[in-house]
C-alpha cells in the first residue's frame, strides 16, 4: 500500500449531540477546486466528481490521523459520504462508550481538533498535469480510491514517493520527442 496518498486541511467539522442517540460528526475531508500548498515542486486541486465512484465502491473508514481501530466505517454503515458542491462531505455516527470518541469528543468540542485528511491512491487516468499562468505545476486529481477520512492533529500537506514519481514521470514526457517531432527533426537533417 505504499502508493496511498494522504492530505490534509482545516475544515469545520460538526459534532451533534442528540437526545437517547449516538452522538454524530459531520464535515468535510476534501474540497474541490483548491489549490494545496506547494507538495514538492507541484501544487494540487481536487476537481469534482474525483469520489464519485470511490463513494459507492470503496470500503472507508473514519480514523483518528490515519491510524488505529475505525471510529465509523462505510461498508458497516455508520460512516456515510458524498459529493456536494464544496467537496467530499461525511457524516458518521459515533459508539457513544468508545474510549478513542470519549478521548475525541471534548478536544473536537473545544475546537483543539478541527482538521480532516484523506488516504487515497489515484486510479489510472485519474490526474492531469498542467501548467498554471505562472508556470507553477498544477496536478488535478480526477479520480480516486479512497481507504479513509482522518481526524488530523497536524493537517500537513505530506510529500509522497507516489506523487513525486508521478510529476517527474509527466516532465520528462513534457521533453521526451513526440513521433510527430522526431519525424520532424529527422525531415529537417535529411533536408526534407
Amino acid at each position: 500500500m505504499s502508493d496511498i496518498e494522504r492530505r490534509a486541511l482545516s475544515a469545520e467539522i460538526i459534532v451533534e449531540t442528540r437526545e437517547d442517540k449516538p452522538p454524530r460528526l459531520r464535515g468535510h475531508a476534501a474540497l474541490f477546486n483548491t489549490l494545496s500548498e506547494d507538495l514538492g515542486g507541484f501544487r494540487e486541486q481536487i476537481a469534482p466528481g474525483a469520489f464519485a465512484e470511490a463513494i459507492g465502491r470503496d470500503d472507508v473508514r473514519l480514523l483518528i490521523n490515519h491510524e488505529g481501530l475505525p471510529l465509523a466505517r462505510s461498508l458497516s454503515g455508520t460512516l456515510s459520504l458524498s459529493e456536494d458542491a464544496r467537496g467530499l462531505a461525511f457524516e458518521a455516527e459515533l459508539e457513544e462508550s468508545d474510549p478513542d470518541v470519549l478521548r475525541l469528543l471534548p478536544k473536537l468540542s473545544r475546537g483543539d481538533v478541527n482538521q480532516m485528511s484523506f488516504g487515497f491512491s489515484v486510479k489510472p487516468g485519474g490526474q492531469d498535469w498542467a501548467k498554471d499562468d505562472e508556470g507553477r505545476t498544477v496536478r488535478t486529481l480526477k479520480k480516486l480510491r479512497l481507504f479513509d477520512v482522518s481526524v488530523v492533529t497536524f493537517p500537513a500537506y505530506q510529500q509522497t514517493d507516489v506523487a513525486l514519481r508521478e510529476l517527474r514521470d509527466w516532465e520528462q514526457s513534457l521533453r521526451a520527442p513526440t513521433p510527430w517531432k522526431l519525424m520532424q527533426a529527422l525531415q529537417a537533417q535529411a533536408g526534407i
